[in-house]
């Protein structure tokens, strides 16, 4: 992304539209968009992806009905599907480069809204050609924003919680679990976990845990689930292991927000030791600031 625009902004500006205006895309945002998707192949883990950008029809918005209430958009003017191939670490590159996508969409001015689930079998794989070896666990709504936001957007904006964040003490800590970082210390990555801290996850539940070595600057990237969510959604919908993807989001942000700050870093993949990890932790990768050549 090379305007002016900070990612600190767009990340900000960004949130879940599910109530569009009735008109279509306009060609001097969609053409931007389409090349951005063509393009945004990187991520982290290395996995194959591919994105494309769909008018929306009847047949998708149906195919959202399987979500329930988290399903309901109103008026989109298109999706962006993405498919990976399956991979170990898939969804978390899958989120990666997707929130990539969305918060491109964002700086052109259009309205997203993350749509998790298992579209493998859809008209979403079928509007993508979907092979085999391929998995869609997510696709996002886009359009121009309606003004104001629907009484039932309100609502479910608010039993989602989407408007609230853990606090800094329950997310980030110095060396070890057991060791809340405070805003004080390291303040010049205050920016880049704060981003981490507003990012989109499914149903607000925010499963990013980030260990900061404090004798050198490498986070280290982990993943807290929800006792029970991911089962619930496998066997009641599903849906795609999403905790998995909210990962993916998560390294965007801060890697993004790095880059914006002046800031060059590489992700790593060897797991530390950060002593005793809370129950139902795990490592997912970890990001160092590259030495000045």
């Amino acid at each position: 992304m090379t305007t002016q625009t900070l990612i600190t902004e767009i990340i900000k500006k960004r949130y879940s539209c599910r109530t569009y205006k009735q008109t279509p895309i306009d060609k001097d945002q969609q053409m931007p968009v389409e090349t951005f998707l063509s393009e945004n192949k990187t991520s982290p883990f290395g996995s194959s992806l591919r994105f494309k950008l769909v008018t929306a029809t009847e047949a998708e918005n149906n195919d959202l009905k399987s979500l329930g209430t988290y399903g309901v958009i109103k008026n989109p003017a298109g999706f962006i599907i993405g498919a990976v191939k399956n991979g170990p670490k898939n969804l978390e590159d899958f989120g990666y480069t997707m929130e990539k996508n969305i918060l491109f969409a964002t700086r052109m001015g259009l309205g997203t809204c993350w749509l998790g689930g298992t579209f493998t079998k859809s008209t979403f794989a079928d509007k993508i050609d979907a092979k085999a070896d391929e998995t869609i666990p997510a696709v996002t709504a886009t359009g121009h924003i309606a003004s104001p936001k629907s009484i039932l957007e309100k609502t479910m904006r608010w039993g989602a919680g989407a408007d609230n964040r853990k606090p800094w003490q329950t997310l980030f800590f110095k060396n070890k679990f057991d060791q809340p970082l405070s805003t004080e210390e390291f303040k010049e990555w205050n920016t880049p976990l704060e981003m981490v801290r507003l990012g989109p996850s499914a149903s607000n539940r925010q499963p990013w845990r980030i260990v900061k070595q404090a004798d050198s600057n490498i986070f280290h990237f982990y993943m807290q689930r929800s006792k029970g969510y991911q089962t619930r959604n496998r066997m009641l919908f599903g849906i795609a292991d999403l905790q998995r993807v909210d990962m993916g989001i998560a390294m965007c942000h801060f890697e993004m927000t790095a880059v914006d700050l002046g800031i060059a870093g590489q992700w790593r993949f060897e797991e530390p030791d950060v002593g005793r990890i809370p129950e139902l932790t795990s490592y997912a990768a970890s990001w160092e600031v590259k030495d000045h050549e």
